[in-house]
C-alpha cells in the first residue's frame, strides 16, 4: 500500500527541496513500487511561486492525514500565515510522522511543534532558531535528525538526505541504496555541516588563502604556524596575515581553531575514540585546550557531544 506524502509550500519556498520529492520519485519506480502517493499542498492552492520564479502546482490544503507531512524552506526567513500554521498543526496529530526541510524548521517551532524536541536547520541560521525558539533542543551540526516522530534536515541539498532516511525507515536500507545509486547521491553522507560550513563561513576571497586554509585542513596535526601557512600561500608572514584577517575576518590561529574544532567533532561523533586521542590526532596540544576550544565554539565540552552522539546512536 503506497504511504502519502504531502510537501507544504508557500510563496518564496526554496526550489531546491523538490529534489526531496525526487527521491520518492525514484523509489516508486524501483521494483516493488510504487510505494509513494506524492502531494504538493499550499494555503489557497494552484500554482505557488518559488524564490527562483518558477511556480509549482499545488492542491489547497484540505484533509489533513497523510503518512508524512513535510515543510519546505526557503532562502530567507517567511512569516508563516495563521491558516498554514493551523493546517500544519492538524497534519502533524494527523499523520504518523512530521519534517522540515532547511529553514521549514522555523515554520514547525511557530507551530509549537519542536518543544523539547532535538531540530536542526541550515547552519547559518542554526543559532537563531535556538534564540527564538529556546524550547527547541538545535543542533546545528548534523545532516538530518530523527525526534520522536519529527524529522528535520539542514539546508539545501540536506533535503536529499532526510527523504533517503524516510526511504530507509519505510521500506530499509536496500531500497534507500538502490535510489541513491540512481540519483548518484551518497547513502549516508557522513559527518555533519561542519565539513561544508567551515570553510564556506571564512570565504576567502583569493586562491592564495584559499590554498593556505585548505594546506591547514589537511595537515591539524602539524603546529601550523603562521610562517607555515604563509609559505602554503606563497606570501611574506606579514602580507600573509593582513590578507587572511582581511578577506576571512578573523586571524590564522582562530581560523586553524575552528578546524581543529570541527575536525575533533566528527571523529567523536563517528568513532568511538578517546578525548585525548581525538586532541592528539586534530592537532589540540592536550585535551585541556581542546575542552577550551569545543566550549568556545559551542558552548559544551567535547565530553557532552560525545554523550550526545552515544545517545542518538
Amino acid at each position: 500500500m503506497k504511504k502519502s506524502l504531502g510537501l507544504m509550500l508557500f510563496p518564496g519556498f526554496q526550489i531546491v527541496d523538490l529534489a526531496a520529492v525526487t527521491v520518492f520519485e525514484v523509489a516508486n519506480a524501483m521494483p516493488g513500487g510504487p510505494y509513494y502517493d506524492m502531494h504538493m499542498l499550499s494555503e489557497h492552492g494552484g500554482a505557488v511561486m518559488s524564490s527562483a520564479g518558477v511556480p509549482v502546482v499545488t492542491q489547497r490544503f484540505d484533509a489533513p492525514a497523510f503518512d508524512t507531512i513535510m515543510v519546505a524552506g526557503s532562502m530567507d526567513l517567511i512569516r508563516s500565515t495563521p491558516g498554514f500554521l493551523d493546517f500544519l498543526r492538524e497534519a502533524s496529530l494527523a499523520s504518523r510522522r512530521t519534517a522540515s526541510i532547511c529553514t521549514g524548521a522555523f515554520c514547525l517551532a511557530e507551530a509549537g511543534l519542536l518543544d523539547g524536541r532535538r531540530v536542526t536547520t541550515h547552519w547559518a541560521l542554526a543559532r537563531e532558531l535556538q534564540r527564538l525558539y529556546p524550547k527547541a533542543k538545535v543542533e546545528e551540526d548534523r545532516i538530518f535528525i530523527q525526534s520522536d516522530n519529527v524529522w528535520s534536515s539542514a539546508g539545501m541539498t540536506a533535503c536529499i538526505d532526510l527523504a533517503l532516511a524516510l526511504v530507509e525507515a519505510d521500506h530499509g536500507a536496500e531500497l534507500a541504496r538502490a535510489v541513491a545509486r540512481k540519483m548518484v547521491v551518497y547513502h549516508r553522507r557522513t559527518g555533519g555541516q561542519s565539513q561544508f560550513s567551515a570553510l564556506l563561513e571564512l570565504e576567502p576571497k583569493s586562491d592564495r588563502i584559499q590554498t593556505a586554509l585548505t594546506y591547514a585542513k589537511r595537515n591539524l596535526r602539524k603546529p601550523l604556524s603562521v610562517d607555515e601557512l604563509a609559505d602554503a600561500a606563497h606570501l611574506s608572514r606579514r602580507q600573509f596575515s593582513r590578507a587572511f584577517r582581511l578577506e576571512t575576518g578573523q586571524s590564522p590561529a582562530k581560523a586553524v581553531e575552528t578546524l581543529r574544532v570541527e575536525a575533533a567533532r566528527n571523529m567523536i561523533e563517528e568513532g568511538n575514540h578517546a578525548i585525548d586521542v581525538v586532541a592528539r590526532e586534530v592537532g589540540f596540544d592536550d585535551p585541556e585546550r581542546m575542552r577550551r576550544a569545543f566550549i568556545r565554539a559551542y558552548g559544551v565540552p567535547p565530553q557532552t557531544i560525545k554523550r550526545a552522539a552515544r545517545s542518538a546512536a
